[in-house]
């Protein structure tokens, strides 16, 4: 199949087409982009296999009885930067890890069950750890616009590079 690190042009249609409607045929991708069946079958296949998509559904927060959507900006310890990062990237409360240049070294985004939870998740957990220096937590209010079309947003275990030609 394919031997390259790399995503071709091919693939990256595929991944548009399935962006717009991840429930589109193969049979309906093969005939936009003029290729098999087949071809696009082991082209799903591979970007799966190698963590460039997931075909999954996005549920709504409104499923919660009361979602608490929140942000925590987190001051670190430079020289333990990434190894934070990673640590609270375990935690299965976090949707999210961003490590950041600004205000901010790293922005966790958790979607938890209340208060409790997010006290719990933000002050026994994250600001115990060694390398935090200090948190501040921003908690969503009201949801004007949520784009449920955006997945979540998961490690990069892939040993292959994103690069679109």
């Amino acid at each position: 199949m394919m031997q390259s690190e790399n995503i071709d042009k091919l693939n990256r249609n595929i991944i548009e087409l399935l962006a717009q409607d991840a429930r589109i045929s193969n049979r309906s991708i093969a005939s936009q982009l003029d290729v098999t069946e087949g071809t696009v079958r082991a082209r799903i296949k591979w970007l799966e296999q190698n963590n460039f998509i997931r075909i999954t559904a996005i549920t709504n927060m409104s499923y919660m009885e009361k979602p608490q959507l929140a942000f925590i900006g987190i001051h670190a310890e430079q020289s333990l930067l990434k190894q934070t990062a990673a640590q609270i990237a375990e935690m299965d409360e976090i949707n999210a890890v961003i490590i950041l240049l600004g205000r901010y070294d790293i922005l966790a985004i958790g979607l938890f069950s209340g208060l409790e939870q997010l006290r719990r998740t933000g002050s026994d957990k994250i600001l115990a750890m060694d390398g935090v220096r200090h948190i501040e937590t921003t908690i969503v209010t009201d949801i004007k616009k949520y784009n449920n079309h955006l997945a979540k947003i998961v490690p990069l275990q892939s040993k292959y590079k994103l690069s679109f030609k």
